[in-house]
């Protein structure tokens, strides 16, 4: 007979603490995605980096006959930009605690280095092997191996070491966060046609109330219901009217199924484009909860991650005589990031993710280039085996040219440790990448520089908000006194993260309201803009509108600057004339001026020296 052990129930429950493993979401996979199975030609890919196996199983093309020898580049140093401090001080001490500017004392760093691919190198390791020959030649679908492995170590240890569920996320590359949405809606959304389905079988995608409208445009297609919820400046509400939880709540089964998507731009969810506005952790925390409860899966489309601006609130305190609210502590988890400027950033969803329903999109895009066209989804290996069967018979991996420049800038070729030997000192210096350390540094130093180009515009635009008119005073006894009239023409809170400044313009002050609409104020507005001297494009808020309803009601007051793409001194003469063009249009008193204004764009002012602080669209 067999020996039992019995244990006291206190005895049991300590033997079930500690990380579980996260929740079972495959109800949610689409029935294309749940039927989908392995590649049998990508199964074979595994044993082509066997060490001299000799391979005759697969179609690939012989390397030898591949045109490029070498992919070489000149790259910067990762101390090129000087980092603003973590901490959200007093403004007025901000130039007295910059952090410092390098890694390394007498240090040249405007200097650029030389990176080099071989054609093949003499690493035996697939993992560490950076060469044309296994780069541009058929590979895995999640990824270059080497640049795969230093991203999901990466991931796991420094972006987002607390993943709450057993054993942590796993990721995969792809093609950008546009690409890694797609494939994401892909798996976890089902076709619908209002023609050929019943509508009790429609999903929902839950968005912002002001979205980024790629996404909504690719969930649209599919039969997806967008649904908006409302927002304030941290980002979407968890309560009350038009709250995610009264959305969900009360949701009218008579459209369709309860949604159970929800898109939001955040970084660490922070950064929402288009506003910028900032999700606290406790309101992250407020919103994973609502998901959980309605069992909905977050996708969280994270580009901005890094440019989180702890000037802003005292800034803008500071510029608009208000007092300062302190700011929350920083939240501490058991495991630091290992970097002082990441530990500081609002951390991801995924950081509360006991579930494993959170599905994070992250990409080169902000931080390289967008050219590149390369990113990765953090999220449960369930999900990420999923889109890796998806990708596989799609995009496959990323490109090779791109994948294996990005790996020589992060890692660093690693030749073999007898050839290494052999070199000088100044041609092994050529094999270091930029590493974890350099990577960090260079993602402080982007956000030092946004943060200030950020601040300028804000300080602008902050001196702009009103319209100022000096009146004649009605009594002779009060003769010696000005009547100063002020007009607020717009408003905006100071970006906590992001590349954009969410402007709302008050047109119910426009010396023309009540004789002309609302939305046809603020067209002309945009197009007085384009106009000379003013020559400046701004992004309308309807283009953020996910629904018909929005932009009728709200879409057309706001409008959104990028302070990103211009240089530094374009920001600060491009903010300057849009507030003098605002100013200019609340003089216009007359309903002609206005036609005037309308037929006055054409294709020469459009084209000679326009300046663009609204319209790139995937910022």
């Amino acid at each position: 007979m067999a020996d039992f052990e019995y244990v006291s129930r206190a005895d049991a429950a300590k033997l079930k603490k500690g990380p579980k493993p996260p929740a079972d979401l495959s109800h949610h996979f689409s029935r294309v995605t749940a039927a989908r199975q392995e590649s049998k030609i990508k199964e074979f890919y595994k044993y082509f980096m066997i060490p001299g196996i000799g391979n005759l199983a697969g179609g690939l093309p012989n390397a030898t006959f591949f045109p490029y020898d070498t992919l070489e580049a000149q790259i910067a140093q990762p101390e090129r930009f000087k980092p603003t401090p973590n901490d959200p001080n007093d403004p007025s001490e901000l130039a007295k605690t910059l952090a410092a500017t390098t890694l390394k004392k007498d240090h040249d760093v405007t200097a650029a280095s030389h990176i080099t691919v071989p054609h093949a190198s003499a690493t035996p390791n697939p993992l560490q092997k950076i060469d044309l020959t296994t780069a541009l030649q058929y590979g895995t679908a999640q990824g270059y191996p080497p640049l795969y492995s230093f991203l999901r170590q990466f991931v796991r240890e420094h972006y987002h070491p607390n993943v709450p569920y057993l054993d942590g996320a796993d990721i995969i590359l792809t093609n950008g966060n546009t690409d890694g949405f797609a494939k994401t809606i892909e798996a976890l959304s089902n076709v619908w046609s209002e023609e050929r389905d019943w509508v009790g079988d429609r999903e929902g995608l839950l968005v912002e109330e002001f979205a980024y409208m790629n996404a909504v445009q690719t969930a649209r297609p599919r039969g997806l219901q967008v649904v908006p919820v409302k927002i304030d400046l941290e980002g979407m509400l968890p309560t009350g009217e038009g709250s995610l939880e009264d959305v969900l709540e009360n949701w009218d089964t008579s459209k369709g199924k309860r949604p159970h998507l929800m898109y939001t731009v955040t970084d660490g969810s922070i950064g929402q484009n288009p506003t910028s506005g900032t999700y606290s952790i406790q309101r992250r925390k407020e919103i994973y909860a609502i998901c959980s409860k309605y069992d909905v899966i977050i996708i969280e489309d994270d580009p901005y991650w890094y440019l989180q601006f702890p000037s802003a609130t005292g800034k803008e305190a500071e510029a608009r005589g208000t007092a300062l609210t302190a700011a929350p502590p920083p939240h501490k988890f058991e495991k630091s990031t290992g970097y002082e400027f990441l530990d500081s950033l609002v951390p991801s969803y995924l950081n509360f993710d006991p579930d494993g329903r959170v599905v994070r999109l992250d990409t080169f895009s902000k931080t390289v280039a967008p050219g590149c066209r390369l990113g990765w989804i953090t999220a449960q290996p369930a999900i990420i085996e999923r889109i890796l069967r998806i990708t596989e018979s799609s995009t496959q991996q990323p490109s090779g040219f791109v994948q294996a420049m990005i790996s020589e800038l992060l890692i660093g070729s690693q030749p073999a440790a007898a050839e290494f030997a052999k070199k000088s000192k100044a041609e092994q210096l050529t094999f270091s990448g930029w590493k974890a350390d350099g990577w960090v540094r260079w993602l402080a130093g982007l956000r030092g520089s946004y943060e200030r180009r950020m601040n300028r515009m804000c300080d602008i635009l902050e001196e702009g908000r009103f319209q100022l008119k000096q009146g004649t005073p009605v009594k002779s006894a009060e003769s010696d006194w000005a009547v100063i009239s002020k007009t607020k023409m717009y408003s905006f809170d100071w970006p906590r993260a992001g590349m954009f400044v969410w402007v709302h313009f008050h047109f119910e002050t426009h010396p023309l309201w009540g004789k002309v609409s609302g939305p046809k104020l603020s067209t002309a507005l945009w197009v007085y803009l384009t106009t000379k001297p003013f020559l400046v494009l701004l992004a309308p808020g309807l283009m953020f509108s996910p629904t018909p309803e929005i932009a009728d009601e709200k879409g057309w007051q706001y409008y959104r600057l990028c302070f990103a793409a211009v240089s530094e001194e374009e920001v600060e003469k491009a903010s300057k004339r849009t507030v003098e063009g605002v100013r200019g249009f609340w003089l216009i008193k007359d309903k002609k001026e206005l036609e005037d204004i309308e037929g006055a764009q054409n294709a020469q002012q459009m084209q000679e020296g326009l300046m663009d602080l609204g319209m790139n669209w995937a910022c």
